[in-house]
């Protein structure tokens, strides 16, 4: 399984669409190793649901308290200065998993 986290851009065609953090975190937590990709956007459009960083900090924590597989991870936001967060985000979770 694919997932897409985006607000306002359509999913690519066999990808799992998402509109909130959690609803990605959930589908981590019911298939696990079944989500292979990952795709995420920062600013989602309702800042009491949180951005796409905050799935990266959800995954982080797994890895380093449950050894947790993380699947491939992607950043596919507009928002420059949380690309770069998001890709260092990434970084370190590759190093510790």
């Amino acid at each position: 399984m694919r997932t897409y986290l985006d607000d306002s851009r359509p999913s690519p065609e066999g990808w799992v669409r998402c509109y909130w953090p959690e609803e990605v975190i959930e589908l981590l937590k019911a298939y696990g190793d079944e989500v292979v990709e990952v795709s995420l956007d920062h600013d989602l459009g309702d800042d009491g649901h949180g951005t796409g960083y905050d799935v990266l900090l959800w995954i982080e924590e797994q890895v380093v308290l449950h050894g947790y597989n993380p699947p491939k991870l992607h950043v596919h936001s507009d928002n420059a200065s949380a690309v770069q967060r998001m890709r260092l985000a990434i970084q370190n979770i590759e190093r510790r998993s």
